[in-house]
């Protein structure tokens, strides 16, 4: 019953979003609406996880998103990010162009959360895209590609470092196993995979970020656009390494994991591109703040539709389906690589959440783990690798994507459904061929 009711609600998103026409915001109320009446919730109940879902999804990302958008239009108006993507185009040559914005997300994405990063290189896409003449999404997935694959396979980011705490995996270990796995990933999802989806044709919003080409002179100098770019970056990577070289007492160790929070390192780096890109290069503060009210206005639907994903997620969650799914494998006979990575799938497509669906499929192939000599490291990864599976209407990342880059519903499927799908597949192929060697 509760399959049914998961592809009903499906079905209806759809319906709406691309029959109707309505809104996608309307479109995930009420499908929330009609999950939760389904499922026999009660009227008040309903209602508390539609908030608790926009309330808890919005309140990690508000801040982030918005503060991502002021220092994406501050490095796009400025020149900045035009002087990165030249610099990359000569770096890499335009021919490899997808290597560049596949190694720079990797970077980005082994310090940062999926969301911060995407926000941050976002404006790069935008400008490489514009200098080199490639189809945005052709590169745009090349990136997305690599910051989704270190959010779903490599400490120290929640999901993996959760899943190894739970089977008592070493982190180190982890993280050694997770760069082998994620190799194949990242070339056959950044690389491979762009190649058959060059002619879908993306509609960023406009205001969003400057459309006009600057001069040589105009653009700051390399090495404070990419400082200033990279600001999140190293605040948050500081903030990381010091905890796991500083005790948990240290004075320093607590300074660097405020300054390094994701949305203090986004402020910090708001204000230091507003004085090294804007005061400093002869703009007033006036001029820079309407043109990021600008953006931000640009941005409101992104940030809606991204609620309304995190509301549809919670009541999915608060109705039980994800506790039904969970229910109907816990006496499988299939080995624990393959049946983690089939649990974390099966919850993934129901709830949306990548997080959520790895530590509920861990939970119930734990006690499966110790006695079938699977190594627990392997058992992260093919639980992350299953996370990451298949990625649909009910997942804010869909949604960030698909507002972003301005495409449809079904150009979304095509497009980052298909890649989150192969990094999930290699991933598990990864994991199957390493066990034959470390198992």
């Amino acid at each position: 019953m509760s399959i049914l009711l998961l592809i009903a609600s499906i079905v209806l998103l759809l319906v709406l979003i691309s029959a109707v026409k309505l809104n996608a915001f309307l479109s995930l109320i009420l499908a929330s609406l009609f999950v939760g009446i389904t499922k026999g919730m009660f009227f008040p109940d309903i209602i508390n996880s539609v908030q608790e879902g926009i309330g808890s999804t919005l309140g990690s990302l508000i801040f982030i998103i918005a503060l991502g958008v002021i220092l994406g239009n501050i490095l796009s108006d400025s020149g900045a990010a035009q002087r990165i993507s030249v610099k990359m185009i000569d770096s890499f040559g335009i021919k490899n162009i997808k290597w560049a914005l596949l190694i720079t997300g990797f970077a980005v994405g082994i310090s940062m959360f999926y969301n911060a990063g995407f926000i941050i290189l976002i404006p790069m896409v935008f400008a490489v895209a514009k200098n080199t003449k490639q189809p945005i999404i052709y590169i745009g997935v090349a990136m997305a590609s690599a910051l989704s694959i270190t959010h779903g396979f490599l400490p120290p980011h929640p999901g993996p470092t959760a899943i190894a705490v739970i089977f008592k995996a070493d982190i180190g270990k982890t993280l050694l196993y997770g760069l082998i796995v994620a190799i194949p990933a990242l070339i056959m999802a950044g690389i491979v995979f762009p190649e058959f989806i060059k002619k879908i044709v993306a509609n960023p919003p406009k205001g969003l970020f400057e459309n006009r080409t600057f001069s040589e002179t105009e653009m700051p100098a390399f090495g404070i656009s990419i400082l200033t770019a990279l600001v999140p970056v190293i605040l948050m990577a500081l903030a990381t390494l010091s905890e796991l070289v500083l005790p948990e007492e240290s004075s320093l160790r607590h300074l660097l994991g405020f300054i390094g929070n994701p949305t203090t390192s986004m402020l910090i780096a708001v204000l230091f591109a507003i004085f090294i890109l804007g005061i400093n290069r002869g703009q007033k503060m006036q001029d820079i703040m309407t043109k990021s009210s600008t953006a931000l206005s640009s941005a409101t639907m992104i940030i809606m539709i991204i609620g309304a994903g995190g509301a549809f997620k919670q009541v999915l969650i608060d109705s039980g389906i994800g506790t039904d799914l969970a229910a109907f494998f816990e006496q499988s006979t299939l080995s624990p690589l393959l049946l983690g990575w089939l649990i974390a799938t099966i919850i993934r497509i129901a709830l949306g959440s990548a997080t959520v669906a790895g530590l509920t499929a861990a939970g119930i192939v734990q006690p499966l783990v110790a006695s079938s000599g699977i190594s627990p490291e392997l058992m992260v990864l093919s639980i992350g690798a299953g996370s990451l599976m298949c990625s649909h209407v009910n997942d804010t990342g869909f949604w960030m994507f698909k507002e972003y880059f301005g495409i449809s519903v079904v150009d979304t499927f095509k497009t980052w459904t298909a890649m989150e799908t192969i990094i999930g597949i290699m991933g598990l192929v990864g994991v199957l061929v390493l066990n034959l060697f470390v198992g």
